[in-house]
């Protein structure tokens, strides 16, 4: 199960090569433009409607079962907090590997230079 909600890379391009483009300049060349926007928004549109699917469930859950608990516990379950740096850091040092690699040691190093200096 995935905690961020986006749509694949795929699905994006495929909705882009079902959109109607009646309206479009037969010169513009659609398909080599670079596509960043359109995944931010479809990103956005996604984790907005993944966020009011969430809060009718919990809503749901306090009017139909009077369960406050629950409803926080799923959204807490759902939308979790990214974990610290220190955490992370801390993570990859404990996961027994036999070695790090340079995204490991530089989230080690970030974390250990954010440390104050005494």
């Amino acid at each position: 199960m995935t905690n961020q909600i986006t749509p694949p890379p795929e699905l994006l391009q495929q909705w882009g090569k079902d959109a109607d483009l009646s309206g479009v300049p037969y010169d513009y060349n659609f398909w080599d433009k670079d596509w960043t926007y359109e995944q931010y928004i479809a990103s956005r549109a996604a984790q907005w409607g993944a966020n009011q699917e969430l809060e009718a469930c919990c809503e749901w859950f306090v009017r139909d079962w009077t369960d406050i608990e629950t409803a926080d516990n799923l959204r807490a379950a759902r939308r979790p907090k990214p974990s610290s740096l220190k955490e992370q850091a801390l993570a990859l040092i404990n996961s027994n590997k036999p070695y790090l690699d340079d995204t490991a040691m530089d989230t080690i190093r970030r974390a250990l230079e954010a440390l104050p200096n005494d």
